[in-house]
């Protein structure tokens, strides 16, 4: 049997204060920071249940819902929601804190597929196990993203041998 491990002991969390030169002229989060918060933030997660290297092999989306502005705090959350033999997806819950008010708001969404390599090659990991209501929804639901991950890497293959033909 494969060993097992728990949702919340793969939970990381980074907040970052929102300064000026992190931001566009809009006065809001540059896209791309965020991006990169959101890797860095699913890529300990990861490592945390594999305790093995790790790569990221896809990004599913990163749906921003809300601006992040100059002078929020914005928090990450991320964790292992489901995992395969060697894969594994990631959750990332993006919040930002208007720190002199204290509301909060869900800012962005993300779900991230990383894999865990030996010598360069995929290496089995711990399956993940949940335990709340919330984590055993994220559980529940990740079959139906990973299709859709499987339709859209088949899709963008067919566009990458469109596009090597037409240049």
């Amino acid at each position: 049997m494969r060993e097992q491990k728990f949702m919340k002991d793969t939970k990381t969390i980074k907040t970052a204060h929102v300064l000026p030169p992190d931001t566009n002229n809009h006065g809001t989060l540059f896209g791309g920071k965020l991006m990169a918060y959101i890797d860095d933030v699913a890529s300990i997660s990861a490592l945390k249940h594999a305790r093995k290297p790790v790569v990221t092999a896809s990004t599913d989306s990163v749906d921003f819902l809300e601006p992040i502005v100059v002078g929020d705090a914005v928090t990450l959350e991320a964790i292992v929601s489901y995992t395969g033999r060697s894969s594994m997806e990631i959750s990332v819950k993006v919040t930002s804190e208007n720190l002199l008010t204290g509301d909060t708001k869900v800012a962005a969404i993300s779900f991230l597929t990383f894999v865990a390599l030996e010598d360069g090659k995929p290496v089995e990991i711990p399956e993940i196990v949940p335990q709340t209501e919330e984590e055993k929804w994220l559980n529940e639901t990740a079959k139906d993203r990973a299709q859709h991950r499987k339709a859209r890497k088949k899709h963008s293959q067919e566009l990458a041998e469109f596009f090597a033909k037409a240049y």
